[in-house]
């Protein structure tokens, strides 16, 4: 079911973000905070989306286009309030990487994420981490002398009232990024194209991944920003931080799989029918 459209921060244009010193690097520019919050199970997988144009979710376009190759990413951040937060204050942590592989004689012809988002109609699988703390973890001290209805308190405590905090719900920005590196040969060439989505995490973790901030994190001299694709490539390093060991990765080229391939073929008989 598609609920993007009520928590998703959607841009108010196509234009990329080019300096990731700007505070625009977190949660793109001009962008409101959404109506609403996506419920989402730590250890689910959700389906970000993103097109070229506002609004244009038809697969018979493409998502990304005009050679922009490049990784595509996800990050979070545990933030108070998902509706209200700041992206570019947060501390944020990698969740998500479908980036690059060596397939083709240059950069240009290798398997980009960007062209797996192309094939999947705008579409990228997201693990959200089983074992992330929906809140923060709770203090407690009580009189071990006190009793109730003839327990102690910490019988109390920890018989019956800490079963009730093991599903917790806690709110969290998720942040797509499509990397586009076509004209990314000269400092600042780069572009960024950035989503956030407001979600409430509900599950029984306590891990507190490390963080980074954005900006902060990506500098425009880093060998995965500022890069010649049109040339023979051995390796590439995306920019930012490792996944997240609760994250997961993508081999670019792989096929498209579960809802990046239903809901594409959905969206694709939808086309043609209107057609």
């Amino acid at each position: 079911m598609s609920h993007g459209s009520t928590c998703a921060r959607l841009p108010t244009s196509n234009s990329p973000i080019t300096d990731v010193t700007s505070n625009d690097i977190a949660c793109n520019a001009g962008t409101s905070p959404a109506a609403a919050k996506c419920a989402v199970n730590a250890g689910s997988t959700v389906t970000v989306e993103m097109h070229q144009q506002p609004n244009d979710r038809s697969c018979a376009n493409e998502a990304i286009g005009g050679a922009h190759y490049g990784p595509v990413q996800v990050y979070m951040a545990k933030v108070s309030d998902a509706s209200t937060a700041v992206g570019a204050s947060s501390g944020w942590f990698k969740v998500f990487a479908d980036t690059w592989a060596n397939t083709g004689s240059s950069g240009s012809d290798d398997a980009w994420g960007t062209k797996d988002l192309n094939t999947c109609c705008g579409k990228m699988n997201v693990k959200i981490p089983t074992d992330i703390a929906p809140v923060r973890n709770a203090a407690f001290s009580f009189d071990q002398s006190s009793t109730r209805s003839g327990c102690s308190v910490e019988r109390y405590i920890y018989a019956e009232m800490l079963p009730r905090l093991v599903r917790k719900r806690g709110d969290y920005l998720l942040r797509a990024e499509a990397l586009a590196l076509h004209a990314a040969a000269g400092t600042g060439g780069a572009q960024f194209y950035v989503t956030c989505y407001q979600i409430t995490v509900t599950g029984s973790g306590t891990a507190s991944p490390s963080t980074v901030k954005l900006p902060g994190a990506y500098a425009a001299s880093n060998p995965g920003i500022l890069i010649n694709i049109y040339q023979t490539m051995t390796t590439y390093a995306a920019p930012g931080p490792t996944v997240y060991a609760g994250g997961s990765t993508k081999s670019a080229g792989a096929a498209c799989a579960a809802c990046e391939s239903t809901c594409a073929a959905a969206a694709k008989r939808a086309v043609e029918t209107a057609f």
